[in-house]
């Protein structure tokens, strides 16, 4: 265990030193820079070549690519060329509405998309089965931006029930926070759950063959025990996997949901900096939403070990 851990750690480490070397140098080759934007087309070249110096835009790739990585380390991430404020305030801000949404979208995708799959495999080529399976194929078709503002007529401009947007913040209360995040949470989930319902279904149909269940309901083990305490746990490997992708796909790709309930989140800062071509906060956010999802790749290969531990030899070998 001791061994899959480090060769998973060096190559996450590895990894995350490619992803910012590609992320710099893909930003550097775009054409134009952020002086000659902030200046205009027609600011003079005595101008301009002053603010590059100002920015630092003048000095060496390898010296600007070292200084962005040592100040990422120690916790410096530059000031926006927008705002004028530091990057990490930024972040900071955007990251507390953005990451509980994530939380709270693949939270409730989990504890709705696992038990339709298991329930729908143990109905194999049922109605319920069926029905359970159209529903998903619905909730995969229906784009989520739409069954956003679907949500927003019906329970914020009809019904009156929840805000139709924006964010009141945490300072305000926990039940007020949670009640703006609930309708972004519920249009982003259950798309989300559909997927994963069809692969637990798919999964659990695969280790419902296998000789140890028939093994085990030969024992006396109830139908429900061995579908829950047995089956579900071989089932996992490709459901954590698909878990991981969601929420790494929760976190960084949220920006048209939070564009359309007008949450302060991440994905909306993103959109704000490529627009005003803000490439400090650009390159900043690509970099920490590449290294989430490559730490939760980290995170679910851990979790592969945990829930099958032939995996650990397999992988020390």
């Amino acid at each position: 265990m001791r061994l899959f851990l480090l060769k998973r750690m060096i190559s996450t480490v590895l990894t995350l030193i490619v992803a910012s070397v590609v992320i710099f140098v893909v930003l550097e080759i775009l054409p134009g820079d952020p002086a000659s934007f902030m200046l205009g087309i027609h600011a003079e070249a005595e101008t301009l070549a002053a603010l590059r110096a100002q920015l630092g835009l003048n000095q060496p790739l390898s010296i600007r690519y070292l200084e962005w990585i040592g100040g990422l380390l120690t916790g410096d991430l530059g000031n926006s060329y927008t705002y004028d404020v530091p990057v990490a305030e930024l972040i900071r801000d955007r990251i507390m509405v953005s990451f509980p949404l994530a939380l709270l979208a693949i939270t409730l995708s989990t504890l709705i998309a696992i038990p339709l799959g298991v329930v729908a495999a143990s109905q194999h080529n049922k109605p319920l089965d069926f029905l359970i399976m159209g529903f998903s194929q619905l909730g995969i078709a229906i784009p989520n931006f739409w069954f956003a503002m679907l949500l927003t007529i019906v329970f914020a401009v009809t019904l009156r029930w929840l805000p139709a947007g924006g964010f009141v913040g945490w300072d305000a209360g926990i039940i007020p926070a949670l009640t703006s995040l609930l309708l972004p949470t519920v249009a982003l989930a259950l798309p989300q759950s559909a997927i994963l319902a069809r692969v637990t279904r798919s999964s659990m149909l695969d280790v419902l063959k296998e000789d140890y269940i028939r093994t085990a309901r030969a024992k006396g083990v109830g139908y429900w025990s061995a579908l829950w305490h047995h089956a579900l746990r071989n089932a996992m490997i490709p459901v954590i996997t698909i878990m991981g992708l969601q929420f790494s796909f929760l976190l960084a790709g949220t920006i048209i949901i939070e564009n359309v309930f007008y949450l302060p989140g991440i994905g909306r800062l993103i959109f704000q900096a490529i627009s005003q071509r803000d490439l400090i906060v650009v390159r900043d956010l690509v970099l920490l939403l590449s290294a989430a999802v490559i730490l939760i790749n980290f995170v679910v290969d851990i979790l592969y070990a945990l829930v099958d531990p032939r995996l650990r030899g397999f992988n020390d070998g």
